[in-house]
């Protein structure tokens, strides 16, 4: 058994591994290429458990920019007739030395509840659960009527500054764990609005007045979607603008071909789980949100 940095090589085995375990966290092979061959940063470390060459085991460490005090997350995967030999535990313990060694001060993992009590035995505790739901997009609803002054757009016809401004405050106001604060605007560019997941052309935004009032981020390839982000402006709320954009880029997914969507919602995002269930999603999973200090 070999753990070691994962490298470019591995993406192939990564995405099969993904799609085996947890399909509907959408990993494409574009992004997770472009990460693995870049530098190492700091509290960005990608693992890779490997039996005579073959992947059983996959940890990625992430900071949550912008948060304060700097909070990290992670996933951590091991195939399951490989579970109980120690894996998980040498995964975990590097993934939280490389949050440490970044300034983290807390590490945050979306578990499956079997591996809660697991999770526990280092200092994890449970503060709410998230689901996940799937939709075919080629079934989405109809639009709902455009409110009037309203324009309904693709991100390939938004400023990414508008965007930035809007995902802002969407960040500060989304339910979760984490203080969000603020992010750089040339890491949001490269981070998100320049990911080659990003699919500006089936992600929508509702501007009135000059301003992004409500927008939904998909992220994926040409088979399946994430919907990573979706917020309305607070001041706006309450008029339908989420589910509109959420159908209008159900919509474009749908008539690209793309056969999958999936989003994610804390169990007190009631709001959010209220527009989902229009929409059609199907529940897929509950994971437990777990925190532990470093």
């Amino acid at each position: 058994m070999e753990i070691r940095a994962a490298g470019p090589g591995n993406v192939e085995a990564a995405v099969a591994l993904h799609d085996a375990l947890v399909p509907y966290l959408v990993i494409t092979r574009s992004a997770l290429a472009r990460r693995l061959a870049g530098p190492a940063v700091p509290g960005r470390g990608v693992l890779a458990a490997l039996d005579n060459g073959e992947l059983v085991g996959w940890a990625q460490a992430d900071l949550i920019g912008g948060s304060v005090p700097l909070d990290g997350e992670l996933r951590l995967l091991v195939r399951p007739e490989y579970r109980g030999r120690g894996i998980g535990t040498k995964l975990l313990e590097a993934t939280h030395a490389d949050l440490r060694a970044a300034g983290a001060t807390s590490a945050r993992v979306f578990a499956d509840p079997s591996s809660v009590e697991w999770a526990a035995r280092f200092g994890y505790r449970q503060t709410r659960q998230v689901h996940y739901s799937g939709i075919d997009p080629r079934k989405a609803p109809d639009l709902p009527e455009v409110p009037s002054r309203v324009e309904l757009v693709a991100l390939t016809d938004v400023d990414p500054r508008m965007l930035y401004a809007a995902d802002e405050v969407a960040q500060r106001t989304k339910p979760g764990d984490a203080k969000i604060s603020s992010r750089p605007y040339d890491d949001w560019l490269a981070e998100i609005w320049n990911s080659p997941d990003l699919i500006r052309t089936v992600s929508a935004a509702a501007v009135y007045d000059g301003q992004i009032v409500a927008f939904t981020r998909s992220h994926g390839d040409d088979a399946k979607i994430w919907s990573r982000m979706t917020s309305t402006m607070p001041e706006y709320r309450g008029r339908g603008l989420a589910k509109l954009v959420k159908t209008a880029a159900l919509q474009r997914a749908g008539g690209a071909g793309i056969q999958g969507a999936y989003t994610a919602n804390y169990d007190g995002n009631a709001p959010m789980l209220a527009v989902n269930e229009w929409l059609g999603y199907q529940r897929i999973a509950t994971h437990a949100v777990l925190i532990c200090p470093l």
